[in-house]
């Protein structure tokens, strides 16, 4: 199959996908969104939101559609790193055994991962960036596709152990899930108080996951497209030259280089999933409220004036 057939047939797949989702997920479209270009562009994602916002059952719903493993571990204070990696163990003939654990699966969903000390935090994350784990010298591959989403109450940040920025970066998507609507509210409590239960039928193979993956990266990107990435990246530090008063005055931290790679990776992908060969600077807007978001450290003069993040985004497109 071409390049410009498989573009046209995972337009159409990507349809049915999100309908085969919304048979369970109501609403919350665009966190949907955000995380299937995640997938197809074989990037982490960290989920933010209150309990109660189906954060669990969306990446369960996901994950069964897409015809993937699933495996969710739940993060708590007494969490060690052997208890996600596995262990090796003695077997009955006194030999070693490693016996796998619960991260060796396609897609990982780490449940409020800012809950754990972060010596169990950087063993995820080393998994994340290999696709490995090593255990007594020994390495293990993780099978492919490999997806960690994660992720993190913003109440009840007592007892808890923030991500530093060095390992958000290394998530492609902060995704922000917010309450529903009044409408989708009641449509919610209608399909989750009955008795009746949608079933999921998998539509992809972890292949054709893979080859979705690679198809993204084969898509062209004009020059004028990359450039306007790099500057809007460029334009959120405050110790360049060239930073506007606005970003001098209310930023401490600007995004890295991994974000304007992420942003042509998510605006290819974008693009894709819309039916276009390539991807213009719509498709870099479309995608920069997520990858921006975790990478961009506002000071105590935004807070003070009640500017958020996304605001300073915004202002900055």
């Amino acid at each position: 199959m071409s390049d410009v057939a498989a573009i046209k047939a995972l337009v159409e797949k990507n349809k049915v996908l999100k309908q085969e989702i919304a048979k369970i997920i109501i609403g919350q479209e665009e966190v949907v969104d955000q995380i299937l270009l995640s997938i197809y562009t074989g990037g982490h994602s960290l989920l933010i939101g209150v309990p109660g916002l189906a954060k669990t059952l969306m990446v369960n719903t996901i994950a069964s559609a897409l015809g993937l493993g699933f495996k969710r571990i739940q993060f708590t204070p007494d969490l060690m790193p052997s208890d996600i990696l596995g262990s090796e163990v003695l077997d009955q003939n006194r030999n070693f055994k490693f016996i796998k654990g619960p991260i060796f699966s396609n897609i990982i969903l780490a449940d409020e991962i800012n809950r754990t000390p972060p010596k169990t935090q950087a063993a995820l994350l080393e998994a994340m960036q290999e696709r490995a784990v090593t255990i007594a010298g020994n390495q293990y591959k993780l099978d492919l596709p490999y997806y960690v989403l994660a992720t993190q109450n913003p109440i009840e940040q007592e007892g808890t152990y923030p991500l530093p920025e060095a390992q958000l970066d290394r998530f492609m998507f902060a995704i922000e899930l917010k309450y529903p609507s009044i409408a989708e509210e009641i449509k919610v409590v209608k399909e989750t108080t009955s008795d009746f239960k949608h079933e999921i039928v998998p539509l992809f193979t972890p292949g054709e996951i893979m080859d979705i993956q690679h198809l993204v990266r084969r898509i062209p990107v004009p020059d004028n497209v990359v450039e306007y990435a790099v500057k809007l990246v460029n334009s959120t530090r405050p110790n360049q030259e060239n930073a506007s008063e606005f970003v001098k005055q209310f930023i401490d931290w600007g995004a890295g280089p991994r974000a304007s790679q992420n942003l042509i990776l998510g605006a290819k992908a974008h693009a894709a999933v819309n039916g276009k060969f390539s991807p213009d600077i719509e498709d870099v807007k479309a995608v920069s409220l997520g990858i921006l978001r975790h990478r961009i450290i506002k000071n105590y003069k935004a807070e003070a004036e009640g500017i958020s993040v996304e605001d300073i985004i915004q202002k900055l497109l």
